[in-house]
């Protein structure tokens, strides 16, 4: 499992572990039952504080998201991994619906917005 921080990120540390493992999770690149590292090897693989990684783990854990297993560790849990991607799909959904409100307030047709999301689109 590979994850990224930032020191120069607004986000706290331990927002930014949580943030990767979810998007690890709704991508598919850590599965259902898979073991996560331990506390300490996380923590000390991204060179923070445990404590750190504990809360990352610990606000997971209270998601639904990873369960712990004692003797045995941490690992990704089934039930929830829909749940959050139907809470990230109606967040884009909001965030296009402000953009849509946004475009019509300054005049712009549906045909011209279509257009940059297209355009959008296919950048990615």
């Amino acid at each position: 499992m590979k994850i990224l921080i930032s020191n120069s990120s607004a986000d706290p540390i331990y927002e930014q572990i949580k943030s990767e493992i979810k998007r690890q999770i709704v991508k598919g690149d850590l599965s259902d039952g898979e073991a996560l590292p331990s506390i300490r090897k996380l923590a000390l693989d991204l060179q923070v504080s445990v404590i750190t990684t504990k809360r990352a783990y610990d606000d997971l854990e209270k998601e639904g998201l990873i369960a712990s297993v004692a003797g045995k560790g941490t690992f990704i849990s089934a039930k929830n991994k829909g749940l959050l991607r139907e809470k990230k799909m109606t967040l884009i959904e909001a965030k296009l619906a402000d953009a849509v409100r946004e475009a019509q307030a300054l005049g712009v047709e549906k045909r011209e917005l279509k257009q940059m999301l297209s355009l959008l689109l296919k950048d990615e």
